[in-house]
C-alpha cells in the first residue's frame, strides 16, 4: 500500500493498482499457456492499465464507506477488486472505442491497433497492417470484457446476497448502457447537423449519459452503496447525485478535448472535432456562431485532415461564441446540484468528505 495521502487516506488507488497488478500477472500466464505468441496481449493491458486516475473504483470504495461499509473489513478488500473491475470494463470501452474513433493516441502513447499495426508492419507480416491491428485491439476489448466480469464475480461472494445481487444488477445495467451509448454516439455522429442546435444538445447529453456520464461516476457510487447494503431510497438518492456529477466529467472531457494541453492529456488537440463528435460544446457554438462561423464549423468538423492551425481557428470560434463559457457553467450548475444533494443524503464520514473530494477532482482536472 502506498503511504498515507490525505486525499486517499485507506490506499485505495493503492489497493486497486495491487488487485491489478496480480489480475494481470495471472493473465499473462494464462494466455501463453495458451499460445507463447500470445504474451503481447499482456503487454497492451499493461499499457492501457498504467495511469489511470482510479476515480471510479474511488467513488465505489468511498461510497461503500459513506453507506456504513468498515475499513480492514473483508468487505472493504472485495470492494476493491470491485473497483478493479470497473477499471477493466474501462480498458474494454477504451479499447473498442479507440477503433471506432480511429484514435493515434491514448495517453501520450500509440493506441493498442496503431501499435499492432505498427509492429505488422515492421515485422513484414502479410495482409493489410491496418486490419490486423484493429482485428487485435477488439480481442483485447474482448478479454478485457472477460477480465472484469471475473473480478466482479470473484468479489461478490465476499458480501451478503442481498448486496451482491443489488451490486450485480447495477454492474449488469451499466455494461448494457455503455454499449447502447457508444451505438447511440456512432449514430450521432453519422447524422448531420441539424436545423435545431437545442435538439442537437438534447441528443448530445443523451450520449453522455448512456455513454460516459453513468459508468463514470453514478454507477460506481452505487456499486458502493449497494455493496455496503444500502436500501432503495439510499440507492436512488446516490443515483441523483451521480448523473449530474457524471455529466460534469464528461463536459470537462469535452473541454479538454478542445482546449487541453496535448502534453497534459496525452491526447492530440483537436481530435474530438477531428472526429466530428457531438458535443455539447459545439451544439451551444452552433446555436450562438455567426452564420459564416456555423458554415466553418459545419465544413471543419469531421474532417481527419484538419492541421494545427485550422483546429486553432475551431476552437478560437468555439470560444469566442460563448460556448466555452456556457459549458463552464453548466459544469458548475451540475456540481452543484450534485453536492447538495450529497449534503442532503446523510451520509456516514469519513465516506462523505471524500466523495466531495473526489467529485471536485472531477471536473477541476487537465487531463
Amino acid at each position: 500500500m502506498a503511504p498515507f495521502d490525505e486525499s486517499d487516506p485507506e490506499g485505495v488507488r493503492a489497493g486497486v493498482e495491487d488487485v491489478l497488478a496480480e489480475h494481470l500477472a495471472q493473465q499473462r500466464v494464462l494466455y501463453t499457456a495458451i499460445g507463447a505468441a500470445a504474451a503481447p496481449l499482456a503487454d497492451a493491458f499493461t499499457v492501457m492499465l498504467e495511469r489511470g486516475k482510479r476515480l471510479r473504483p474511488s467513488f465505489c470504495y468511498w461510497s461503500f464507506r459513506a453507506h456504513g461499509g468498515h475499513a480492514g473489513s473483508p468487505e472493504a478488500a472485495a470492494t476493491l477488486h470491485v473497483g478493479a473491475a470497473l477499471e477493466l470494463f474501462q480498458a474494454a470501452a477504451l479499447f473498442h472505442d479507440d477503433v471506432m474513433d480511429a484514435s493515434d493516441t491514448r495517453r501520450g502513447r500509440p493506441t493498442a491497433h496503431r501499435a499492432f499495426a505498427a509492429r505488422h508492419a515492421a515485422e513484414g507480416w502479410t495482409g493489410d497492417p491496418d486490419r490486423f491491428g484493429e482485428s487485435v485491439a477488439i480481442l483485447l476489448g474482448d478479454l478485457a470484457l472477460a477480465a472484469s466480469e471475473s473480478e466482479f464475480a470473484r468479489a461478490s461472494v465476499t458480501f451478503a446476497p442481498e448486496s451482491a445481487q443489488a451490486a450485480r444488477e447495477v454492474f449488469d445495467l451499466m455494461r448494457t448502457e455503455v454499449t447502447v451509448g457508444q451505438f447511440l454516439d456512432v449514430l450521432a455522429q453519422a447524422a448531420p447537423w441539424g436545423d435545431d442546435p437545442a435538439a442537437d444538445e438534447a441528443r448530445a447529453r443523451e450520449v453522455i449519459r448512456a455513454k460516459s456520464a453513468r459508468y463514470s461516476v453514478e454507477h460506481p457510487i452505487v456499486l458502493g452503496a449497494a455493496l455496503a447494503g444500502a436500501g432503495t431510497a439510499q440507492l436512488d438518492a446516490m443515483r441523483a447525485v451521480g448523473l449530474p456529477l457524471g455529466e460534469a466529467f464528461q463536459l470537462r472531457d469535452d473541454l479538454l478535448g478542445v482546449f487541453g494541453d496535448p502534453a497534459v492529456t496525452g491526447k492530440p488537440a483537436g481530435d474530438d472535432m477531428r472526429e466530428g463528435k457531438r458535443t455539447v460544446l459545439v451544439a451551444r457554438a452552433m446555436a450562438l456562431a455567426t452564420p459564416d462561423e456555423r458554415a466553418q464549423l459545419t465544413r471543419g468538423l469531421g474532417d481527419r485532415s484538419l492541421g494545427a492551425d485550422e483546429v486553432s481557428r475551431l476552437a478560437a470560434i468555439l470560444e469566442r461564441s460563448g460556448a466555452a463559457a456556457q459549458v463552464e457553467d453548466l459544469i458548475t450548475e451540475l456540481v452543484d446540484t450534485a453536492l447538495a444533494r450529497l449534503d442532503a443524503a446523510g451520509l456516514n464520514e469519513p465516506g462523505a468528505s471524500m466523495l466531495r473530494r473526489l467529485a471536485r477532482a472531477a471536473v477541476e482536472r487537465s487531463a
